[in-house]
Formats: structure tokens, sequence, C-alpha cells
């Protein structure tokens, strides 16, 4: 059983940063594809961002050019560095890789932005 496991969420003011984290707990970490995905509330479940096994990048719209996917093999982590961040950027972010037609899924972590 995959088990993943986000930290780093919090609350920041418009204009700030924050790092999210999500260890994933497998043996071949190298080689899933890795997503982040946000849900506002009242809102759809939103994919923001994609990091393949081969690094490859992408983004939504909302996310490019102020959000940053990166992985670390060694430590079955990706990370989210999200800058410039909006209050529309509020929202319980999670990870999630999908293994088999099975997406599994963080706990989430819960971002706010406000002044």
């Amino acid at each position: 059983q995959v088990q993943l496991v986000e930290s780093g969420g919090g609350s920041v003011q418009p204009g700030g940063s924050l790092r999210l984290s999500c260890t994933v707990s497998t043996m071949v970490f190298e080689m899933y594809t890795m997503d982040w995905y946000r849900q506002a509330p009242g809102k759809q479940r939103e994919r923001v961002a994609t990091i393949t096994n081969y690094y490859t990048t992408d983004y939504t719209d909302s996310a490019k050019g102020r959000f940053t996917i990166s992985r670390d093999n060694a430590k079955n982590t990706v990370f989210l560095q999200m800058d410039s961040l909006e209050p529309e950027d509020t929202a319980v972010y999670y990870c999630a890789t999908n293994l088999g037609g099975h997406l599994y899924w963080g706990q989430g972590t819960q971002v706010t932005v406000s002044s």
C-alpha cells in the first residue's frame, strides 16, 4: 500500500511563499509521475502541477511562473515551491500519483493566503 504524506502548509500574506513537501512510501519512487492538486472551498479539486519520472514538468495556467514542482528521488519526496501567493491560492493541497489507473492521495495540507 502506497502512502503519501504532505507537509509544509500554513498561513501566509499575499505575495508570500510556501514550500510543500510530499513523501511517498515506496521502493520505486523514481519511477512515479507525481502530481499536486488543490481544492478550494466549494470548488472541484484541480491539478496544479506534474513532474514525471524524467523530470518533465507541467503546470496549470494559474501556477505557471509562480509555482515550481521538483523532486528528490533519494528522499522519496516531491516538492511544490509556491511564490507570489494570492488569496485565490487558498485551498487544501494534495499530492497524488496514478498507479495502474488508481489515484493514490495524501491527506492534504491547508494553505491559507490572507492579509
